[in-house]
């Protein structure tokens, strides 16, 4: 049996000593920075502080410290969980103080939380959850959300049929059909909840200012834009090629053209062509193509652009929005907000909601965050959120990959991921999850990665396909095997049984 020799184990007093002393310093920096974030987050008024937001603030202000030589000390004496401390900042912290106190044979100048206390971040989570999406299924606690097509209007057993493979939340894009079919589609998610005893919610997405191509002209229908090739942007009015430009489209917002500068990018279709814009006109704008996916890159209408490097300052709700949420405040447990940026568009939702006569419930509330000022305000965001009802996040990866750059997504995803946590705020891990399967019934290997990955978020979508059904089953399966290895980024060790 090996024993210390007492120079040794002095040395080790010591060293447990320093490293206690600077636990405690990491505690009392934490809590002092904290407190006019607190304030930011709370306002002034005499409503109790709430817990989730303090914990945000302690999470905020210790990411602002690089812990990474910490984190070693602690790991050779088996004391670092500050790597998995998004829920309870200060629980972990005084859990490992009260550990380092011992082994150093002092007293312990902070309390050892209780085990209630130490996961109350969770409860919080898992509450939160509830009350944004209706009680999970049995066998798994991430959701599943299904975009609906236009067909799920026409009777119901398209819905049923998902709801019985399991779906959650059923999604209606208000960018597509109308009221009939969107009440038609709500009525048939709330008829197959009752048929298979789960609560299965409806989220309605309001489009904003989405940017979209109008009508296209190319050379003809076969035609892939290439590397070099130019594209006439017109503001309005029918879209127009010459010989030096084969290509043209419309867009849906001519503020789009008119407020862009020479040397902006422009992406389109979710990053799946990038341009710079090479001149200017009268209403039209002249962009060349530098990066396309392999094989070129079809120019058609309907298809989305992001314009990273422009400031068009427009209004996050427009007067589509206004007229379809007559129809949400009808049919809607919750409402998706496209392009929510500040946390005065929050405010600004909630007077239109007002205006409609949206007093007697609050429709819960998911924040897409596919902008790179939706980012940065992320924490602004969620404070004013959270005080008016039940609250989400979507990480919407296909427009935050226009803007930001694929490069910077995988690190960003999981920002938002962690930011949401701290703050018990349950997040949607959307855009092109399984999207080979849904389309052609065959997943990738990439794909199966991802959907394992979005296990971690308390919901995952999936967009509209002929596949859909096969797409909810499977990962149905898949989220509730995860759920026995993971609860966020904590491994869970659950037995392994291939070897």
């Amino acid at each position: 049996m090996w024993c210390m020799n007492s120079q040794d184990f002095h040395q080790e007093t010591l060293q447990v000593s320093a490293l206690l002393e600077d636990m405690l310093a990491l505690r009392a920096t934490v809590i002092d920075a904290s407190t006019a974030l607190i304030e930011g987050f709370t306002g002034s008024g005499a409503a109790p502080v709430d817990p989730a937001l303090v914990n945000l603030a302690h999470y905020l202000c210790l990411r602002h410290h690089d812990i990474r030589p910490l984190q070693r000390r602690l790991m050779r004496l088996g004391l670092s969980s500050l790597g998995r401390l998004e829920g309870r900042v200060v629980p972990t912290l005084d859990a490992v103080i009260a550990a380092l106190a011992a082994l150093a044979g002092r007293q312990s100048p902070v309390a050892m939380p209780l085990e209630e206390e130490f996961f109350r971040g969770e409860a919080r989570l898992e509450e939160a959850s509830a009350a944004l999406f209706g009680r999970p299924p049995v066998n798994r606690r991430t959701r599943i959300m299904v975009t609906l097509p236009s067909e799920a209007a026409a009777g119901p057993d398209f819905i049923l049929d998902l709801a019985r493979r399991g779906m959650d939340v059923a999604r209606i894009n208000c960018a597509h059909d109308g009221p009939e079919a969107w009440r038609a589609m709500a009525g048939f998610a709330r008829a197959a909840g009752a048929a298979t005893g789960r609560d299965i919610t409806v989220l309605m997405d309001i489009a904003g200012p989405k940017i979209r191509t109008a009508a296209v002209q190319m050379p003809d229908k076969k035609s892939r834009l290439q590397p070099g090739d130019r594209i006439r942007l017109v503001a309005s009015g029918l879209p127009r090629t010459c010989a030096e430009v084969l290509y043209s489209a419309g867009v849906s917002l001519p503020e789009m053209v008119t407020r862009l500068s020479i040397g902006d990018r422009v992406r389109y279709d979710d990053g799946k062509l990038e341009a710079v814009v090479e001149s200017l006109g009268d209403g039209e704008a002249v962009i060349r193509v530098d990066k396309t996916k392999a094989g070129g890159t079809k120019l058609k209408p309907e298809k989305g652009i992001n314009l990273p490097d422009t400031a068009l300052g427009l209004s996050p709700l427009t007067a589509k929005d206004e007229t379809d949420l007559v129809t949400v405040i009808e049919c809607a447990d919750m409402i998706g907000y496209s392009f929510v940026s500040r946390p005065e568009d929050i405010d600004l939702l909630d007077s239109m909601l007002a205006r409609h006569g949206m007093s007697d419930r609050t429709l819960g509330l998911i924040a897409k965050i596919e902008q790179p000022e939706a980012v940065r305000n992320l924490p602004a965001l969620i404070a004013r959120a959270r005080r008016r009802g039940p609250f989400g996040v979507m990480i919407a990866r296909g427009d935050l990959a226009a803007e930001i750059g694929f490069e910077r997504l995988a690190e960003m995803q999981e920002e938002i991921l962690w930011i949401s946590e701290a703050a018990s705020v349950p997040a949607v891990w959307a855009t092109q999850v399984l999207e080979d399967l849904v389309r052609e019934g065959i997943p990738t290997r990439g794909e199966m990665t991802d959907a394992a990955m979005a296990a971690r978020a308390e919901c995952v979508m999936l967009n509209k396909g002929p596949a859909v059904g096969q797409a909810v089953e499977l990962l149905d399966r898949l989220l509730a095997r995860m759920d026995e290895h993971m609860f966020k980024k904590t491994p869970t060790l659950r037995a392994l049984k291939s070897w």
